[in-house]
């Protein structure tokens, strides 16, 4: 009998986990959110479009940023008011993660 508690309990933590984990917020990859979200404007190596006045992400002002200073930009800058939200602080962060390896190319 109280091997078959045990034996539940173990099922339903693993069932628990199983459906959970997926969704959590640090399991988002940066690239992958940069991609989807942040590629149709400043391109996907981060260069920017001048002509259209969309900055460089890769550029030494980009660079010399805090990583606050960047997740700022994003959650006050009225062009992207909409991507605000409907990113949390985790995904912000892997974006940030994300331009920041690209910084590194």
């Amino acid at each position: 009998m109280k091997m078959t508690k045990i034996a539940m309990l173990i099922l339903t933590v693993a069932v628990a986990l199983f459906i959970l984990i997926p969704s959590l917020s640090w399991a988002e990859d940066g690239a992958a959110l940069y991609k989807a979200k942040c590629t149709m404007c400043h391109g996907p190596d981060g260069a920017g479009k001048p002509a259209a006045k969309i900055p460089s992400l890769v550029s030494d002002d980009a660079k010399a940023k805090s990583d606050a200073d960047l997740t700022k930009v994003v959650q006050t800058n009225p062009k992207h008011a909409a991507l605000a939200k409907v990113l949390n602080e985790d995904q912000l962060k892997a974006i940030v993660g994300a331009v920041r390896g690209l910084q590194k190319k």
